[in-house]
């Protein structure tokens, strides 16, 4: 998480903005990944890359239509989020902890 977006992510506004958004996805399709439509979803994804111009503009940072939810491998996928920074993921784990072969999936 970028310093400028602390506030932010830790402010009332964020928080219930974020639980309406996963209640709704859950009544839409029991929340799953928006990408992938397979795994859960697992975090509320800004589709407009927040900066500290826009971090501040309610028509950008609570904004459900630019949110999406979304598993952890598929938002790690975004640039500049997860391990490989926009590069496709290096393992996922199954629900028994053992790798899965990417290939397969």
């Amino acid at each position: 998480m970028q310093e400028f977006a602390r506030k932010f992510y830790k402010s009332k506004a964020w928080q219930v903005c974020r639980a309406a958004y996963i209640a709704w996805r859950v009544l839409v399709d029991g929340g799953l990944c928006e990408c992938c439509g397979k795994e859960p979803g697992y975090i509320v994804h800004h589709e407009i890359m927040l900066t500290p111009e826009n971090i501040n503009d309610p028509e950008v940072a609570l904004n459900p239509e630019y949110l999406s939810y979304e598993c952890k491998a598929c938002h790690d996928l975004h640039e500049g989020h997860g391990v490989g920074k926009g590069k496709k993921p290096l393992a996922r784990f199954g629900p028994d902890g053992q790798p899965v072969d990417l290939r397969r999936i």
